[in-house]
């Protein structure tokens, strides 16, 4: 998972570091400008942005990287890496599911679950700009499917760097080049 860095306090039970990196406003500006970030967005009040530095040393490492961010910053990030980034829009069963579910996450106030619920609509309207749309009704199958669309993606033909050379070698044993 990326760590974001965020300009929000920590909810209950968050730790700096794991679940985002918090950071004042002045400290944001200054990694906005110093281009630190692959994305960044203005969300509820609030700035979230994904920093370049993690995203390309786990790159680094064979791995892929899941973000949790908003259409704005999916935009961004496709613009950015194009055919390597595979964009999952996860849609709530209902808007009123949506709203119970942040209730009884018990980590906002009403007024800041009142402010995210008046905006869903909006940021529902943006699923038609991702390559997958699943609707989460069940965690695990939700999961289930995100881990399914992360391993067709890795075969797809264009993602397979060195398979020319794979099957040139298995058409000059069998003979059929030479």
């Amino acid at each position: 998972m990326s760590v974001s860095y965020t300009t929000r306090a920590p909810r209950p039970g968050e730790v700096d570091g794991k679940d985002y990196h918090f950071v004042s406003l002045d400290r944001f500006r200054d990694m906005a400008n110093n281009h630190e970030f692959l994305e960044w967005a203005h969300v509820f009040d609030n700035r979230y942005g994904t920093p370049k530095a993690d995203v390309f040393h786990t790159l680094s490492e064979g791995k892929d990287i899941l973000f949790d961010i908003d259409w704005q910053g999916a935009q961004q990030l496709h613009q950015l890496a194009g055919g390597d980034v595979v964009r999952v829009f996860i849609l709530p069963p209902s808007m009123a599911i949506l709203q119970d579910r942040l209730q009884k996450r018990a980590t906002d106030s009403q007024e800041v679950i009142d402010a995210r619920m008046s905006r869903a609509a909006n940021e529902v309207s943006h699923w038609d700009g991702y390559d997958y749309v699943l609707v989460n009704d069940d965690l695990e199958h939700c999961f289930e499917c995100v881990r399914m669309i992360l391993a067709a993606e890795r075969l797809k033909r264009s993602r397979q760097t060195g398979i020319i050379g794979f099957i040139r070698s298995l058409l000059k044993k069998s003979g059929s080049i030479e």
